[in-house]
């Protein structure tokens, strides 16, 4: 029989029996930290915060259902009932606000071109926020309205029902937004979705110069000298949030968690495009 690995004094139990790709870096943990709220007084010894991080980290990763969180990173209701307490709180919006301005200091978020679309996914439970799917034979779905910077690091993101138009959420994806920036010249691409006046003169109202184009127009425009396509990005960034399991399909009813699962999505994407170490981040 094969001898056990044995476990390092530093290590929890959870480590070493959850494959490490579910797991959160040391260097999102080394983010996160500082921003834990303190816990409310009174009731028994509260599991570790690193515990409760790391399994809602898995959750939102592997996709799996709540009731069938691996018993080794704790008990279902304990790790739910923090993740709304932290979603509450506003912790993982926080821990986004704050990779995005990691990332600005370290590699520089390109404010000039950004880019905004809208995609739906599957509500099969319901629920806040949800609505008929036109694109799915009227079923139950939500639609998550993004924003990103040049990159394709998302900046800004709404929840809404499946059958709310896109143009109509231009306002509140901007308003949404956990940092601004103040440059000068800020353009903002986007598809045929968004061609209506009301949406350009929101744009220009909030400092960007609007580019509005259909797809055929957009292949038109890519045979001309110079001309770059920008748009993409945003399409990637959604791509990028279908890689986290408990995403793809909601199951979440209230969109506040649903909110919160998205917020931390999106803290992870941009934390791992900062290349520092968890060294640099406590101490440099």
């Amino acid at each position: 029989m094969a001898a056990t690995p044995a476990r390092t004094q530093s290590s929890a139990p959870y480590e070493t029996e959850i494959d490490a790709r579910f797991l959160p870096h040391p260097e999102l943990w080394a983010a996160a930290e500082p921003l834990i709220p303190p816990p409310p007084g009174g009731g028994r010894p509260r599991k570790p915060d690193r515990q409760m991080f790391s399994a809602i980290f898995y959750v939102l990763t592997s996709g799996i259902q709540w009731k069938a969180l691996p018993r080794c990173l704790g008990a279902s209701s304990t790790v739910h009932d923090r993740f709304q307490e932290w979603t509450e709180a506003g912790l993982f919006e926080q821990l986004w606000a704050t990779g995005l301005i990691e990332f600005d200091a370290s590699v520089g978020l390109d404010w000039t071109w950004q880019a905004l679309d809208g995609a739906m996914t599957k509500a099969p439970l319901g629920g806040e926020a949800t609505g008929p799917n036109p694109t799915d034979r009227g079923k139950s779905g939500t639609k998550r309205h993004l924003l990103t910077e040049g990159h394709g690091i998302p900046i800004g993101l709404v929840v809404t029902g499946a059958n709310r138009h896109d143009m109509t959420q231009v306002g509140a994806v901007l308003d949404a937004r956990p940092v601004v920036s103040f440059e000068a010249e800020q353009h903002l691409c986007a598809d045929k979705g968004y061609d209506f006046d009301l949406v350009r003169s929101a744009l220009s109202a909030a400092g960007y110069r609007s580019h509005i184009l259909s797809r055929g127009q957009e292949r038109a425009a890519l045979e001309m000298p110079g001309y770059r396509a920008r748009r993409w990005v945003v399409e990637s960034a959604h791509s990028w949030m279908n890689r986290f399991r408990r995403v793809l399909v909601r199951w979440e009813k209230k969109a506040e968690n649903y909110l919160g699962l998205l917020h931390m999505a999106c803290a992870v994407i941009v934390w791992r495009k900062c290349p520092l170490t968890a060294d640099d981040y406590l101490f440099g």
